[in-house]
């Protein structure tokens, strides 16, 4: 592999850095103790069909722009409908679950090593009010974090990606954007950027036809990758 020459790292954050399944699961067993697992995964998937299908018709034109809350909003209606609870506090909570989301294990101290010798974006579907708690929650540390709400609109989209290459001042193909979901990467890599992917048990993984500049097992594995093929913009330290 001929050297990377990165300006700045950029992030995806939900199921990249912290688990979005697990926060989502807690706040739906606290809505409903009585559920058993199966029940839990039910309203889950509940939840995460509903966020799907309408960033798909905000994408398509279809629906207008709204933010992540609205959304959060909305599919905590649905699951507790489905589960048959009406306390509208109880609701409320739930819809919070997408800031309390547990970061993965090598989360924090991953971005720490690479924060040493790249400047972090972090780039989110979620709104800036939901980073901000998230962000408090997980202890995730950033250089810059954006969200796909001051684009109104939300990734793949490529005014979202965008966003990342405004705030560097660079060109995209100096930015390496990070996921575990490799559609996000294949919009990345539609606007110029370079891509890695990483592999998490929530992610999308690629296809035999992705073709990523790295493939990572976790972000220590990044990290050491990064120090062989990339020289620091910090330090000038390479190969």
């Amino acid at each position: 592999m001929s050297e990377l020459e990165i300006d700045a790292v950029v992030f995806d954050v939900l199921g990249t850095l912290v688990d979005e399944p697990a926060g989502i699961r807690a706040g739906i067993r606290a809505l409903d103790p009585t559920l058993d697992e199966p029940g839990t995964g039910r309203l889950l998937t509940l939840w995460q069909r509903h966020i799907e299908r309408e960033c798909r018709s905000i994408l398509d034109g279809s629906r207008s722009y709204v933010t992540s809350e609205v959304l959060d909003r909305e599919a905590a209606g649905l699951v507790a409908g489905a589960a048959g609870v009406d306390d509208p506090a109880a609701v409320a909570a739930l819809a919070l679950a997408g800031r309390r989301l547990p970061p993965w294990p090598d989360t924090v101290a991953g971005l720490a090593r690479l924060a040493e010798r790249f400047p972090l974006i972090g780039l989110s579907n979620a709104s800036r009010t939901a980073l901000l708690g998230l962000n408090a929650h997980a202890g995730l540390r950033w250089h810059q974090v954006l969200s796909a709400g001051d684009a109104r609109t939300y990734k793949p989209d490529p005014a979202v990606y965008g966003l990342a290459v405004a705030a560097s001042g660079g060109p995209p193909e100096r930015l390496l954007m990070v996921a575990a979901h490799a559609w996000d990467l294949r919009g990345a890599q539609a606007v110029g950027l370079r891509t890695a992917y990483v592999a998490r048990p929530v992610g999308d993984p690629p296809t035999a036809t992705d073709r990523f500049d790295l493939y990572a097992d976790g972000l220590a594995d990044l990290a050491g990758q990064l120090r062989t093929w990339t020289k620091s913009p910090r330090t000038g330290d390479g190969p």
